[in-house]
């Protein structure tokens, strides 16, 4: 364990030392997390013995060590124990050093350590790939810390309802595996905030079908919500587009972000786009561009306009989408423009 509190302590003089020694520049330490220096023991050398051992050349451990200090207030075994942990899902130490060289902060939080290798062959149990679970590894650690039982239960939880939303046995496992790829951070929630999400779209007449539809539309998103924001969001947009429950339903279905966003965030993109010369009936045939961020919509309206595009006049389905599927809209507008009307009715101008 180390202190945080650094009053009235001095830097400790061997770990300059040794931090001098592998070239690493202490005064980025410095200016991210000076306490570091001023713990009684710390393991440089150790640590840069192991990274280097797994293939780190001197400016790799430099980096590592600069970007996540605390790395060497771990001991030797830590470390080696959260190496072996990682191996698990590595093919080699060569993916491993790379890994450790973009994500160190998650590398180095070495804690838990039964409980991730537990989850780590709980997950290959599963079937989720290995690119996946260190994925998982370096974005979404704290699902690791979790004792597998609390993640197992919460899968089969999630089994269970979509079994009885009327989901096939046989789609099953790659539902799962897809819902967990997409938003793992569904396992941190608790199954009883699912059944009460659950039943709030129930109660809301949606049709079982209508429910798994949007669960797979929504990336397990709508787990981490609460029937609360959900009746509130739900309420601005029948308020806002003046439309009846039914109608309501079918654009919900057509654009879950209205359920999931919370209402000023509906409010700030809708004002955005009402300021862009938008209307709300174009909104409404086109809800989907609620997705996106004010910024994003300025942007590409922006680029449209340059090709002489009016976007108040069109429909909005040229906004939508990825960034890569914008891309491909506006290419196809711009090649468009560029082509040559050929009229192959009207006379050749030659000269006789």
């Amino acid at each position: 364990s180390y202190t945080t509190d650094t009053k009235s302590r001095e830097e400790n003089k061997k770990t300059l030392q040794n931090l001098y020694s592998l070239s690493v520049d202490i005064t980025k330490i410095r200016r991210l997390k000076e306490w570091v220096l001023f713990q009684d023991v710390a393991y440089v050398k150790e640590i840069a013995g192991i990274l280097q051992e797994m293939g780190a050349d001197e400016t790799t451990v430099a980096s590592i060590i600069e970007r996540c200090p605390e790395a060497i207030l771990h001991t030797p075994a830590e470390i080696n124990s959260q190496r072996a942990l990682w191996q698990l899902v590595c093919q080699n130490e060569k993916q491993l050093i790379k890994l450790i060289e973009q994500f160190p902060e998650s590398f180095f939080t070495a804690k838990y350590q039964q409980n991730q290798k537990a989850n780590i062959l709980f997950f290959q149990e599963l079937g989720l790939k290995n690119n996946i679970i260190t994925r998982f590894l370096t974005s979404a650690l704290n699902i690791f810390y979790n004792p597998v039982e609390k993640n197992k239960n919460m899968i089969e939880t999630l089994q269970r309802n979509y079994l009885n939303l009327g989901g096939s046995e046989a789609n099953m496992k790659i539902w799962i595996l897809k819902l967990l790829s997409q938003n793992p951070f569904i396992l941190l929630n608790t199954s009883t905030a699912i059944q009460e999400n659950l039943e709030f779209l129930q109660k809301n007449d949606f049709t079982d079908q209508e429910v798994l539809q949007l669960l797979s539309k929504l990336k397990g998103f709508i787990f981490q919500l609460n029937s609360t924001t959900m009746q509130k969001s739900m309420l601005f947009s029948k308020n806002i587009f003046k439309c009846s429950d039914q109608e309501l339903k079918q654009l919900v279905l057509k654009c879950p972000a209205l359920l999931y966003y919370s209402v000023p965030v509906l409010e700030e993109r809708l004002e955005g786009l009402l300021k862009e010369g938008i209307s709300i009936a174009q909104i409404r045939e086109t809800p989907m561009v609620l997705e996106l961020t004010t910024q994003i919509v300025q942007y590409r309206i922006k680029k449209l306009s340059a090709l002489g595009y009016d976007i108040k006049s069109g429909n909005l389905e040229s906004l939508n989408g990825t960034k890569k599927d914008f891309e491909v809209t506006y290419g196809k507008i711009q090649s468009k423009k560029e082509r040559p009307i050929f009229n192959p009715v009207a006379p050749l101008h030659t000269e006789d």
